[in-house]
């Protein structure tokens, strides 16, 4: 007689095998599992141990960030905004002399930047600002109008020594503090030092007015420096880039110097 095989039909012994080592995987599960949530059990309460042996101290930092946190914000509403407020009304009248420097005929600039610089009517002068709020946004701002009325009146040493203490991230202000540092070192004949502060002048954050502005004072120095080649870069930078800059008038009559040179 024919003989032959069901589907899924198992002879006996390969059957207990099969069924001897599903059980021996469930339990090697089972092991594991209880394995790692003993783990979390012993980690979490090693975890409320520490907590409880050092409640105290947790307790006591948790109330030194929050003293901190009061402090600052006490110092912020009661020292800070009113000594900032406080400048601020000093310096009114310091800057509207400089203003009215820049705008006055040039035999009355220098009295009006003196006014600005060591103050009149009543309230300080710009130097005065700095030192006694320069750590203030206001005594900072100081700074640049100091810088400037210093450069105007001929004080060259103490004009880079202002207005290198002053800071911004409006780089506008950055690039004419830095040209301002450039013009002071010019006035001194430290020539070298006037191109490195013209040449960053010219690199913060490019636009059409502080670039072109700083870019054309730098091939000028160059090419009474003898240095054709750093004047030849600058200019060819504002004959291709601003074109519409007051600067690039001036280009082809600079480059025609800069090549004669080279």
């Amino acid at each position: 007689m024919a003989t032959y095989k069901k589907r899924g039909y198992k002879p006996k012994a390969v059957k207990e095998q099969v069924d001897k080592e599903a059980e021996i995987a469930a339990e090697e599960m089972e092991s594991t599992t209880a394995e790692v949530f003993n783990t979390l059990d012993e980690t979490a309460g090693k975890t409320e141990e520490w907590v409880a042996e050092n409640q105290k101290y947790i307790f006591i930092g948790v109330a030194v960030l929050a003293l901190f946190a009061l402090v600052y914000i006490g110092f912020d509403k009661f020292v800070r905004q009113p000594k900032e407020a406080t400048a601020a009304n000093e310096m009114y009248q310091a800057q509207k002399f400089f203003k009215l420097a820049e705008q006055a005929e040039a035999t009355q600039k220098d009295s009006l930047y003196n006014l600005a610089l060591n103050g009149g009517e009543g309230k300080l002068g710009l130097l005065e600002v700095v030192d006694e709020y320069g750590s203030t946004n206001t005594g900072n701002i100081a700074n640049y109008y100091a810088g400037f009325a210093l450069l105007k009146t001929g004080k060259y040493k103490e004009a880079i020594t202002a207005l290198e203490k002053f800071s911004s991230k409006d780089p506008i202000l950055e690039a004419l503090s830095y040209g301002g540092i450039a013009d002071s070192f010019a006035q001194l004949k430290n020539y070298d030092e006037a191109l490195k502060f013209y040449q960053k002048a010219s690199e913060v954050e490019e636009n059409d007015f502080t670039t072109p502005k700083f870019l054309l004072k730098l091939a000028k120095l160059a090419i009474d420096q003898g240095k054709p080649s750093i004047a030849v870069s600058s200019l060819e930078k504002i004959k291709k880039e601003f074109v519409k800059s007051t600067a690039f008038s001036e280009v082809e009559g600079l480059l025609a110097r800069a090549k004669a040179i080279k």
